[in-house]
């Protein structure tokens, strides 16, 4: 499978942005499909998860109440609504496939090849 990342831009502060991330191949209901972002010179950081066949979701403490993982199984596609966007966002979002959830980017081994996020302050 294939995943392909896109979405990213530059916006102000308090704005938002939709993430979208399509797989050109099968995701299956036990997969977990999340989005992490890297800031230049930081590591890799989770910031939302989503069962795929349950659709139960999971996110990062920095993003709670701000951003909201979906998905269209009919679509294979996975978003990522983030609003009241800050700074601190900025910032390359992946988006990823694991076979079990986890908040670690070595858990998931397929990737997509990353979009962009820039907030202005």
């Amino acid at each position: 499978v294939q995943l392909q990342a896109s979405g990213g831009g530059l916006v102000q502060a308090g704005g938002s942005l939709r993430l979208s991330c399509a797989a050109s191949g099968r995701i299956f209901s036990s997969h977990v499909m999340a989005w992490f972002r890297q800031a230049p010179g930081k590591e890799r950081e989770f910031v939302a998860a989503i069962r795929w066949g349950t659709g139960i979701t999971y996110y990062g403490d920095s993003v709670k109440g701000r951003f909201t993982i979906s998905k269209n199984s009919a679509e294979n596609t996975v978003y990522l609504q983030m609003n009241t966007l800050k700074p601190e966002d900025t910032a390359v979002y992946y988006c990823a496939r694991g076979n079990s959830l986890g908040y670690r980017s070595g858990e998931y081994n397929v990737w997509g090849q990353g979009t962009q996020v820039t907030v202005s302050s």
